[in-house]
């Protein structure tokens, strides 16, 4: 049974919303695709982009999504991760990217809803 993980992630004060993404795409998700290696069968970021186009501060700006085969295997991730020398690389990085204060993580319980096809 897939076990999924999301973290809702907020970029650090100051930092623009495309640079935001620029850095993620191309720094910080190359440390999370070494660090899930083995771990994680997929590996997520959405972007989140206010629907009313509306410009002004909010909570979070990138919804985070890992999937792992099972909860073993989720937790031995997050004990690797948890390696001081990883850890240190993670969030060193992590200080040049987001507001670690606004950080929040989840597993998820999903219910789908089976819907008719469109048109």
């Amino acid at each position: 049974m897939t076990v999924t993980v999301i973290t809702l992630l907020k970029r650090r004060e100051g930092m623009s919303v495309e640079d935001f993404r620029a850095y993620y795409e191309s720094s910080h998700r190359v440390i999370g695709e070494q660090v899930l290696a083995g771990y994680a069968t997929r590996y997520v970021r959405r972007f989140l982009s206010p629907m009313d186009g509306t410009d002004q501060p909010f909570d979070h700006d990138v919804v985070m999504e890992i999937d792992f085969p099972d909860a073993a295997t989720r937790d031995a991730c997050f004990a690797a991760l948890g390696d001081p020398q990883v850890a240190a690389m993670i969030a060193e990085d992590e200080e040049n990217l987001f507001d670690r204060s606004r950080v929040r993580a989840f597993t998820v319980t999903e219910s789908a809803s089976v819907m008719p096809p469109v048109g």
